[in-house]
């Protein structure tokens, strides 16, 4: 009996995801390898750091969503190598090295933070990229405000309830405005000694608007929206310099400021996976400047018609680095194969329908931009809560992102305010501080706060 066309996935993400579950019916074996073992609703994932969503809601197990798919597997590793001659993926699991063998390969392992070589910032101001991202991010907005509750002085306090977002496109801009609002709604009234209503919130970005992506007029609006809240919006503005105490700014004359902040994020740029330049190598495909892989029309590779490169790995026609663009790559790569065991060689170039953007400013103001059709306010509010409940995996997911939001937007509590000390330092300090007790992690990270040691006796007596 002849084997079934093998089709190894690489990435659970929306791309992956899309793919495998186009799949569905064809006489093909797929598996599907990813470093996580969850599909990652990435669009929400500030929300799981500003306490408004667990993580669960927005990551569900990758083997559960695909448990009725009978022609999927799913494989836990880390992509390291792919060779294109061989037609082999190699992943790891710590030492465990397995070799998977495809006809068709779809990749689509997405994009990591850009520093813009300035990859000393990511100690002080770490992206929004994974759930580890968001936990960290979550920690530290939570534990700034709980250590300036217990410094004396307001000139040591004020540093503290300083908040730095750097990058002004959609991930910022939602970012800093749920700061904003979590500080005037939700905490306004659980301190004493602090007042969380007088932190500032600071997003500075390079570019001349808010929101570039969705065109002048809702940049405008958007930027208005933004001040009317509360937050200082420094346009035309690069990041020179930053150590964990403060950060520097520079404008377009030269002149610079530094800020005293001890909570900094970073919300501009990305860099595709480092499969992308592999790629590239083998096949002769161009890499830009961000890493991605050059493909032809059809999303596959020169010479090699069997391998697709989907979503921020792929650089095709100047198609933005969005969801839609990930989908509608995932699902028309699995349309080819399924076109090609038919005999059908001869398919449509990919082309990527625009389905629009959105974004939210608070709590009943977004903006959304569909086509030539312009919204704002709570109708563009309404729109964006809709299509983010409809991409959603799983109807528990939906009813219980439901009930999230109604706690933080229509009364003022978040849900999920829980952290702890592993979360506060990031993968990075983990490994290199991982025998350190939880109560000296909690403030020594990455927030450049005095270190804690934890009373020896006590800390046994907790693990008896």
């Amino acid at each position: 009996m002849d084997r079934l066309h093998r089709v190894v996935i690489i990435g659970s993400g929306f791309g992956g995801l899309f793919a495998a579950k186009r799949l569905k019916k064809a006489p093909v074996e797929v598996t599907v390898i990813d470093r996580t073992g969850y599909h990652l609703f990435q669009p929400l994932l500030y929300q799981v750091a500003t306490g408004i969503l667990s993580q669960g809601v927005i990551a569900p197990p990758i083997r559960e969503v695909l448990m009725h798919q009978k022609n999927a597997n799913v494989l836990l590793g880390e992509v390291t190598t792919i060779d294109v001659e061989a037609k082999t993926v190699t992943h790891h699991i710590g030492d465990l090295e397995s070799v998977t063998p495809y006809d068709s390969l779809i990749v689509s392992a997405g994009a990591g933070q850009s520093y813009f070589g300035n990859d000393q910032f990511e100690e002080f101001a770490p992206g929004l990229k994974s759930i580890d991202d968001a936990m960290e991010m979550r920690s530290r907005i939570y534990n700034a405000f709980e250590i300036a509750e217990v410094i004396e002085t307001k000139p040591e306090i004020d540093p503290w309830m300083t908040f730095v977002v750097v990058g002004a496109g959609a991930t910022g801009v939602e970012m800093a405005g749920q700061i904003r609002e979590l500080a005037d709604r939700s905490l306004r009234t659980e301190y004493r000694r602090i007042d969380p209503t007088q932190a500032r919130v600071i997003l500075a970005d390079g570019g001349d608007q808010v929101l570039a992506a969705f065109g002048e007029n809702l940049g405008a609006k958007s930027k208005a929206a933004l001040e009317k809240q509360g937050i200082e919006v420094r346009l035309g503005t690069m990041v020179t310099d930053m150590d964990a105490q403060s950060v520097e700014l520079t404008d377009r004359d030269g002149n610079t400021e530094r800020i005293d902040s001890r909570v900094k994020f970073w919300a501009a740029g990305v860099a595709a996976s480092p499969l992308a330049r592999q790629l590239g190598d083998q096949t002769g495909a161009e890499v830009d400047r961000s890493g991605r892989v050059a493909t032809l029309p059809d999303l596959t590779l020169p010479g090699h018609e069997e391998i697709f490169v989907v979503g921020d790995m792929a650089s095709l026609n100047n198609y933005p680095g969005v969801a839609q663009v990930a989908m509608q790559g995932g699902k028309y790569a699995a349309s080819q194969i399924k076109r090609r065991l038919q005999g059908d060689l001869d398919a449509p170039a990919f082309k990527y329908f625009d389905k629009g953007s959105m974004a939210t400013i608070s709590r009943f103001k977004a903006v959304t931009k569909v086509g030539k059709v312009e919204l704002t306010g709570f109708i563009a509010w309404l729109a964006w809560l809709f299509i983010h409940i409809m991409y959603l995996v799983g109807f528990q997911k939906r009813i219980t992102t439901l009930g999230h939001w109604a706690v933080a937007f229509v009364g003022r509590s978040r849900a999920e305010r829980t952290t702890t000390a592993y979360q506060a330092v990031g993968t990075e300090d983990l490994v290199r501080q991982k025998r350190i007790s939880d109560t000296e992690l909690l403030y020594e990270p990455r927030m450049g706060t005095p270190h804690r040691k934890a009373d020896s006796s006590s800390a046994e007596d907790e693990s008896n």
